[in-house]
């Protein structure tokens, strides 16, 4: 009798003579034991259920393709991952102070949030950014703002991750600029800009212009950076809005990929060799709540890419086919009910990106779900990662959950399904066209509804909403953006537009025109215009005048 036979019927007996006569006495919780995304959960995995897998083809060695044990030899070994707080609010002043308060507090990396008319291509000053300047982010109008945010922050000795879109080529020109006015030159700039415009048609909604435009801009900064900035992360492709934006593991893995299968292309299309562009990219993912199957996601993340840079595109160097991705724990899973509880969910959130194998990572403050965080909330989600990193010993080995049958088979499980969706997007031509009929939304839509009615129906706990509530009343001193710092955004932005040189304006933006209507490089003359204070809303605004902008379609 062979060992798989063995150790089938010593299953069967294990089952039929002791987890039997248990149940009987102990009858098991009525759940239908499954994942947060539906995966069936086993009662137990053995060697059995993992037979197909073959630890060279599928594992692999850490740093070694596929990749689903790392990307880094060592692990976190040789340095922790990125400890990046995302922060940003009010003027660039404020965020300034705070981006100090942090690198002072042991962070390792800066992250900006913007606020949503610096995302959507708007000065302070329009009609349409009245009431929302540095509300959800620092307020970005000009070079001036930009010198100011990082004043006093060698450029040179921090790596910045910027989450903007539609206008990432603006932004990345008045970090280039910047940096140059410090003495230092593009080549040694670290850092990431978001980039990744087709998430937001489909989770986010901070889009501006069309896809095909939107894709222009994108592949220009592929080919700018790929000749002049080779440390700098030329696009984000963000899982992170879809998972906020309800969907499942499965899909956040599938909808990710397949955008990335669509920027590849495009660079490709634009005549870009893909060993000449693949190693920049970056991912960005959430960490949702269900801990082993997130970790499971992220390795079959990282294997699923892997298997696609070189067999579909055929990437030549190794590095072209390693996801390095960041994580942010899952802000849609945070609770104005008994907020102390969020401290408790981030630290778990973190400690499975770790698992998983994250490059850098961002820990929610407990008061999210009521306000931007305050310091105090600030320093304790920074300080969950630097106690993972230093207390809990989890980085001394690579990869300590490889082997488990559980996480293993999930592994397994969350690849192949996602590899569904991405051949059903293949299917219709694409992410591109997979947006433009609403394949994508719908999908998410139906997972959002799902997942609320089985917290509605008390069928998924969330403690503190619908099982262990308390009579509570507001103890938090939540952070509370003084209606002055609009009104000093608008007089720093009226300073500089009186001081510039409103000839040198008018000119470079022509010649920007001149460049958006014809297949010129368009980050050169963003670069010039921003130089000479040419604001962000003026830049956006002559690419809203060439390209148009994007009406969202009605998806039902």
């Amino acid at each position: 009798m062979g060992d798989d036979s063995k150790l089938r019927n010593s299953t069967i007996k294990w089952e039929d003579e002791i987890v039997a006569k248990t149940v009987k006495r102990f009858p098991e919780r009525e759940e239908n034991f499954k994942t947060i995304s539906g995966l069936p959960m086993k009662r137990l995995l053995t060697p059995l259920d993992l037979k197909e897998l073959n630890y060279e083809r599928d594992l692999g060695f850490p740093g070694q393709y596929p990749f689903t044990r790392g990307v880094q030899p060592t692990g976190y070994r040789g340095r922790f991952w990125t400890m990046r707080q995302y922060s940003g609010f009010a003027t660039a002043r404020e965020t300034n102070q705070r981006f100090r308060f942090l690198l002072d507090q042991g962070q390792t990396g800066l992250s900006i949030a913007f606020d949503l008319p610096t995302q959507i291509g708007y000065d302070s000053d329009d009609p349409l950014a009245q009431g929302e300047v540095g509300k959800v982010g620092v307020a970005i109008d000009s070079l001036a703002d930009m010198e100011v945010l990082f004043e006093g922050i060698p450029l040179d000795r921090v790596s910045t991750s910027m989450t903007i879109n539609a206008p990432a080529s603006v932004l990345l020109a008045m970090y280039i600029v910047v940096a140059e006015k410090q003495g230092v030159s593009m080549d040694k700039l670290r850092g990431t800009i978001q980039n990744d415009i087709l998430k937001e048609y489909v989770a986010r909604g901070t889009y501006i212009f069309p896809p095909k435009p939107s894709m222009r801009l994108i592949t220009d900064i592929f080919k700018f950076c790929s000749q002049n900035m080779p440390l700098w992360n030329t696009i984000s492709i963000s899982g992170y809005h879809i998972r906020e934006a309800g969907s499942t593991a499965v899909q956040e893995v599938a909808f990710t990929l397949a955008d990335g299968i669509a920027y590849v292309q495009a660079a490709i299309d634009a005549g870009l060799d893909v060993d000449d562009f693949a190693s920049r990219l970056s991912f960005f993912f959430g960490s949702h709540s269900d801990f082993l199957e997130e970790i499971s996601k992220f390795r079959a993340a990282r294997r699923l890419w892997a298997r696609i840079m070189h067999e579909r595109f055929k990437a030549k160097d190794d590095n072209s086919c390693k996801m390095r991705f960041h994580t942010q724990t899952a802000g849609c899973t945070l609770t104005a009910q008994q907020p102390d509880n969020n401290v408790v969910r981030v630290t778990l959130q973190a400690l499975q990106a770790v698992l998983g194998g994250t490059q850098s990572l961002h820990t929610n403050s407990r008061d999210e779900a009521l306000s931007l965080p305050t310091e105090d909330s600030v320093q304790i989600a920074l300080r969950t990662q630097q106690i993972i990193a230093h207390e809990s010993g989890v980085g001394d080995t690579i990869d300590p959950l490889a082997g488990s049958y559980f996480v293993e088979s999930l592994t397994n499980e969350i690849e192949a399904r996602a590899m569904k969706y991405i051949e059903k997007i293949d299917a219709l031509g694409g992410a591109p066209f997979a947006i433009e009929n609403g394949f994508i939304q719908r999908e998410i839509h139906e997972a959002a509804y799902q997942f609320q009615k089985s917290i509605d129906e008390s069928r998924r706990i969330v403690v503190g909403v619908n099982k262990f509530t308390v009579e509570e009343e507001s103890q938090f001193d939540y952070l509370r953006i003084n209606p002055e710092s609009e009104r000093e955004q608008l007089s720093e932005l009226k300073k500089v537009r009186s001081k510039r040189n409103d000839d040198q304006v008018k000119q470079v933006l022509e010649v920007l025109r001149d460049a958006a209507k014809s297949d010129t490089n368009l980050m050169p003359p963003i670069i010039e215009a921003v130089k000479v204070y040419a604001t962000l809303g003026e830049i956006c605004g002559v690419f809203r005048e060439v390209f148009g902008e994007y009406k969202a379609p009605e998806i039902l």
